[in-house]
């Protein structure tokens, strides 16, 4: 493997970073795809995300350049935010929660030495549903999404952060403040005032009555009557994550990374004791067995293949991939695109490809409910730019396909 992760040598702490872009092929490591384009499958390597609690809130602060499920982003640029319908749900028009951010700087292109996706998604199983079907009318270019990706990328020498790597201490601090944030979702920019207390913050009307509803109404009476008693501030940026008064934001989690390659061996020498119960062929067997049942039947056998290959790694939230040949791995048969389904980069007008992809087993960490209005997916699928560009813009909008999680809920 080589030795440099996001212009850096391994020697250095931003190793530390999360990096989920890998430079180089594992020999050994064979990569069943899953069947994005074609059938074949390709000898290229996967890191594998597991969400753990953060042991201090250092290390998903922006400066320490995180990757993280749940709560509120951690803007790479922290001034330029996306901003008007991007921030929006196009199907219900609400505001759109942040779902998880990855760190994935690119070491051979110096304009994203620092490199960040962010996936924002709408709460409605409704405008999932609807998204879906956009994606199906075979113009996704013009589609309504309720699912939506930045990008966002930086030099090494930029304005808001030092060219130096990281300590994780604690004593790392971003150089300026970012912009002010909605003290309802803490995550898009809050540029409407409270007309009341005039210190309270929002990106939208429908959050500013939300918070109102919420309590906010006395705390606001309460600044008019003594402002100075008031505890109401800001939400900024560049400060750790304040807690925000939303209810609904998902718990916070550290994504934390893991080649599948090393879990692959491991599964390997697990299995060879002479003392096993079950021996490699005999698994091997069961598996085979179990995908000839379902000859004929592509859904149920695809579901399998899937499960069989997240089962070495049960926990696996995401799963990273970006090399020219990479597909993500489908867990049905149906509802794949095309390449001629990915749209070109919208600012360059280059070719997007796979990067990453988000599995279900997310919904459990944020306490989803198995119920029929929840929010479910089989895997939503992020494609980029391939060239990343450089063009105008901070942070470029990127797409994601969703694939549902029972095909009869998709609508061709």
């Amino acid at each position: 493997m080589s030795d440099e992760i996001g212009g850096l040598t391994n020697g250095d702490s931003l190793e530390k970073l999360r990096a989920l872009h890998i430079t180089s092929l594992y020999d050994e490591a064979l990569v069943n795809a899953g069947g994005d384009f074609s059938d074949d499958e390709e000898l290229l390597p996967v890191t594998l995300g597991f969400l753990e609690k953060p042991e201090n809130r250092c290390s998903l602060v922006r400066q320490g350049f995180p990757s993280k499920a749940g709560g509120v982003p951690a803007w790479l640029d922290p001034v330029s935010l996306p901003s008007g319908k991007s921030c929006l749900c196009d199907i219900c028009v609400e505001p759109l929660q942040f779902l998880l951010q990855v760190y994935a700087p690119l070491s051979e292109k110096e304009p994203a030495f620092h490199r960040t996706l962010f996936v924002f998604m709408c709460l409605s199983m409704a405008c999932l549903l609807q998204d879906q079907h956009e994606q199906w009318k075979r113009k996704p270019e013009k589609a309504s999404l309720s699912v939506k990706i930045f990008r966002c990328q930086l030099a090494r020498s930029n304005p808001f952060y030092s060219s130096e790597p990281p300590r994780h201490d604690g004593t790392d601090k971003p150089s300026g403040t970012g912009a002010i944030l909605c003290n309802w979702c803490g995550s898009w920019k809050g540029d409407k005032v409270c007309s009341g207390c005039r210190k309270a913050r929002y990106c939208s009307e429908k959050r500013q009555a939300m918070h109102w509803l919420a309590g906010h109404k006395s705390e606001c009476l309460q600044a008019s009557i003594s402002p100075q008693s008031s505890n109401i501030s800001p939400t900024s940026s560049s400060a750790e994550t304040e807690k925000v008064a939303s209810d609904i934001i998902w718990p916070e989690y550290e994504i934390i990374i893991e080649d599948e390659y090393e879990f692959e061996m491991e599964t390997s020498e697990d299995i060879s004791y002479a003392n096993s119960l079950v021996s490699r062929s005999q698994m091997d067997e069961t598996v085979k067995s179990l995908l000839d049942n379902f000859e004929g039947d592509d859904e149920r056998k695809s579901w399998a293949s899937f499960q069989e290959r997240i089962a070495r790694a049960s926990k696996q939230v995401l799963r990273y991939c970006r090399f020219e040949r990479a597909k993500p791995l489908w867990p049905m048969s149906s509802g794949r695109p095309s390449k001629n389904d990915i749209p070109n980069c919208g600012y360059c007008g280059g070719p997007r490809g796979f990067e990453f992809q988000i599995l279900p087993q997310l919904l459990y960490y944020f306490g989803v409910k198995n119920e029929v209005d929840s929010l479910d997916w089989a895997t939503i699928v992020v494609y980029t730019c391939e060239a990343s560009c450089e063009e105008s813009g901070r942070y470029k909008e990127e797409f994601g396909w969703v694939q549902l999680a029972s095909p009869s809920a998709a609508v061709h």
